[in-house]
C-alpha cells in the first residue's frame, strides 16, 4: 500500500490555518508546525493591546480547533532550516520533518526601517505577547504619572504617540483616547487621564493610504473628535526612552517627551523566507507562480503575508487577514489537483474592500466603491469581525465584551500583571528626560 504523501504546513495563522481545513478530506497526512500553541484573530489584536480583550477572546488552541480533522498532526516547534533538495524542515529541537509538499506561511514582523534599535522604545503588535507587554506599558504610563514629582515629569508620562497611520496605528490611537476621556475618568486623585496626549504620526499626506481620499478625510476627522491629534507628513528621525523626534522638513526637527512610544509603521516579511535560498523583494516577500507555488520547485508553496503576489493590474495583494484566507484555500485546491492529476489553477485574489475602526461608533468601509464612515461602518465592522472570529465561545466573549464597553464605555482587562517585569518596564525609565 503507497504511503500518503506528507504535507508539512508551517505557520498556524489565517493561511496555514484555512490550507489546513482544506485539505480534510484529501488523501495526505498533514503536519502543521507553529511556535505557539494557537491561532490568533489579528485584526483584533489591538483590543487585547488596550484592554478591551482577554487574550482567549481573540484566540484558539491549534489542537482545539483541529481536533476532529484525523489527518493532522499539530506540532509545537521553531522552523531552523529548510532544505528544499532534500526536501526536509528542521527544527529546533533537532527533529527533521520529511514533506512531499511543503508550505511556508509564517506571516510577517515589524520593520523599523534599518532602526531596529528602536523597538525597545516603540514596540509593534503582531502577537499576543506584543499587546500584554503594550497594555503593560500603557496602563503603567497613567500609574507613574500619577507618582510624578514634577509637572514635566507627568506631562512626559501622558503623552501617547502611534507611529504609522495605517489601520492599525488608527485603531490604537483612537482607543487610547478613548480610554483617556472616559475608561479612567474618575479613577486618579492627583491627574486627570483626560489630559492624555495622543498624537498619530504618518510620515505620509494622510491616514489610511489604501483608503480613498473621502474616507481618508472622514476617518482623520472622527479621530479629532475622539481627541487624537493627527500629524501627517512627518517622518520620525528617532526615538528613545524618553521621546522621539520628528523630521518637519527642510533640516527641522522638532522634538516631544513621550515615555510611551507604539510602532504600527512597518511590515517585514517573516526571516523563515530566506531559507528557501531565492531572491526575495525588499520586504522580505518571496515571489512566487501564478498557482502559489515557488518557481522551480511546484513542491513548495508559499502563502500570506510572506508571499509576494501581483494582481491582473500590477497591484500588489495586501497583506490581509482575508488574503491569507484565500491564500490558504487555493494551495489546498492546488495540492488537491496535483493528486487527482490536474493542472493547479491560477490564485485570483478577490477584493472585498477594506475595513477600520476608530473608536466607539466611529468607523470606514470601503465596499468595492460603497463607502461607509460613522455608526453605520461601525456596526458593519462589528459584524464582519465577529462573523469571522473561529469558535462560539469566541464570538459570544467578543459581543458581551463590546456590549458591555458600549454601555459603560469600561475595558474589563485592565489589569496589570507581570511582577518583575512590570517592575522592570518602570525601571526602564531612570529619572526625568534630560
Amino acid at each position: 500500500m503507497q504511503a500518503q504523501p506528507h504535507v508539512v504546513i508551517v505557520g498556524g495563522g489565517f493561511a496555514g490555518l484555512w490550507a489546513t481545513r482544506g485539505l480534510a478530506r484529501a488523501p495526505v497526512r498533514i503536519t502543521l508546525v507553529d511556535r505557539r500553541n494557537h491561532h490568533l484573530f489579528q485584526p483584533l489584536l489591538y483590543q487585547v493591546a488596550t484592554a478591551g480583550m482577554s487574550a482567549p477572546d481573540i484566540a484558539a488552541p491549534l489542537r482545539h480547533i483541529l481536533r476532529r480533522q484525523a489527518n493532522v498532526e499539530v506540532r509545537l516547534g521553531e522552523v531552523t532550516g529548510i532544505d528544499t533538495d532534500a526536501r526536509r524542515v528542521r527544527l529546533a529541537d533537532g527533529v527533521a520533518l520529511d514533506y512531499d509538499i511543503l508550505l511556508l506561511a509564517s506571516g510577517a514582523t515589524h520593520s523599523y526601517f534599518g532602526h531596529d534599535d528602536w523597538a525597545a522604545d516603540a514596540p509593534g503588535l503582531k502577537t499576543l505577547e506584543d499587546a500584554l507587554a503594550i497594555r503593560r506599558r500603557v496602563l503603567l504610563a497613567f500609574e507613574r504619572a500619577e507618582a510624578a514629582a514634577t509637572p514635566a515629569e507627568r506631562a512626559a508620562w501622558l503623552e501617547f504617540a502611534v507611529v504609522g497611520g495605517g489601520p492599525t496605528g488608527v485603531e490604537l490611537a483612537g482607543t487610547l483616547a478613548e480610554i483617556a476621556r472616559h475608561t479612567l475618568r474618575r479613577e486618579f486623585r492627583r491627574i486627570d487621564p483626560a489630559q492624555a496626549r495622543v498624537r498619530l504620526v504618518e510620515a505620509g499626506p494622510r491616514v489610511l493610504a489604501s483608503f480613498p481620499d473621502s474616507l481618508s478625510a472622514k476617518a482623520a476627522a472622527q479621530l479629532q473628535r475622539l481627541g487624537v491629534d493627527v500629524v501627517t507628513g512627518k517622518a520620525v528621525a528617532g526615538i528613545d526612552p524618553h521621546g522621539y523626534t520628528l523630521d518637519a522638513g527642510d533640516g527641522r526637527t522638532e522634538r516631544v517627551q513621550a515615555r510611551t512610544v507604539l510602532w504600527a509603521a512597518g511590515v517585514a516579511a517573516s526571516p523563515l523566507g530566506a531559507l528557501l535560498g531565492v531572491e526575495r523583494d525588499r520586504a522580505g516577500r518571496v515571489p512566487v507562480a501564478d498557482d502559489l507555488s515557488l518557481p522551480g520547485r511546484p513542491e513548495v508553496f508559499v502563502a500570506g503575508d510572506l508571499a509576494s503576489v501581483r494582481q491582473p493590474d500590477g497591484r500588489p495583494v495586501p497583506g490581509v487577514a482575508p488574503a491569507a484566507k484565500q491564500m490558504g484555500r487555493h494551495v489546498a485546491a492546488a495540492i488537491r489537483a496535483r493528486l487527482a492529476g490536474r493542472t493547479a489553477p491560477a490564485f485570483r485574489y478577490r477584493d472585498f474592500g477594506n475595513l477600520a475602526t476608530i473608536g466607539r461608533m466611529a468607523a470606514v468601509v470601503d465596499l468595492r466603491g460603497l463607502k461607509l464612515s460613522g455608526l453605520l461602518a461601525w456596526w458593519f465592522w462589528l459584524v464582519a469581525h465577529v462573523f469571522f472570529l473561529i469558535g462560539f465561545r469566541n464570538r459570544l466573549a467578543v459581543l458581551t465584551n463590546w456590549a458591555w464597553a458600549y454601555w459603560t464605555y469600561q475595558r474589563h482587562a485592565r489589569v496589570i500583571f507581570g511582577g518583575s517585569d512590570a517592575q522592570k518596564e518602570t525601571a526602564r525609565f531612570p529619572g526625568p528626560p534630560p
